[in-house]
């Protein structure tokens, strides 16, 4: 693995510690009146999303790691993993559904979210900031109930429900942000 000095950080690099697997979220070089310049940094875990406080001496090594980026087409879920293929290999590859995750909740078959590599392990799943879906199932509105801002469950393809306005219908397709799971505009 390649060696990075802390002279060198960027924001979004990765980083392979003994603690696991990290991406540089922020980072400051402190340089005071008496003693050797650091960095303070904050470390966000690839793998469960915790997020770290640690410290560097100024010009010290650590492991950058190399995480690579790939489009796959996601098939299908058989219960226990995404079966997804390589788009010029046509490899298939099993995930296991804690790397998938609250994604899955947005996963459609033919869509292609990127799935990040960390040699050959996946460390996660990225998907755009929203998603079109159909409306499966939703409770017709109520004669009479012109509330602003009235909400209404409604549940999609994917099986997921979200508050939609009282105006959405069975059959709609809508807007969704994969971030928060907020209903965004009818399309």
């Amino acid at each position: 693995m390649p060696q990075i000095s802390t002279a060198n950080f960027k924001g979004g690099i990765s980083l392979d510690l003994p603690d696991g697997l990290f991406n540089l979220v922020e980072f400051q070089h402190v340089k005071p009146g008496k003693g050797g310049a650091f960095v303070r940094t904050k470390l966000k875990n690839v793998r469960n999303g915790a997020v770290l406080d640690r410290t560097f001496r100024a010009g010290e090594k650590v492991e950058q790691a190399i995480i690579e980026t790939r489009e796959l087409s996601f098939l299908y879920n058989d219960g226990d993993n995404f079966v997804f293929m390589d788009q010029e290999t046509f490899e298939q590859l099993e995930v296991p559904a804690e790397v998938i995750g609250d994604i899955a909740d947005y996963l459609l078959p033919e869509m292609t979210p990127a799935l990040r590599f960390y040699g050959t392990e996946i460390v996660g799943v990225e998907l755009p900031a929203s998603v079109e879906l159909t409306v499966t199932e939703v409770e017709p509105a109520v004669q009479g109930n012109r509330v602003s801002n009235a909400t209404k469950p409604a549940t999609l393809e994917t099986g997921k429900v979200v508050k939609v306005p009282l105006f959405v219908n069975e059959g709609d397709r809508i807007k969704v942000d994969t971030r928060t799971g907020d209903y965004i505009t009818r399309v």
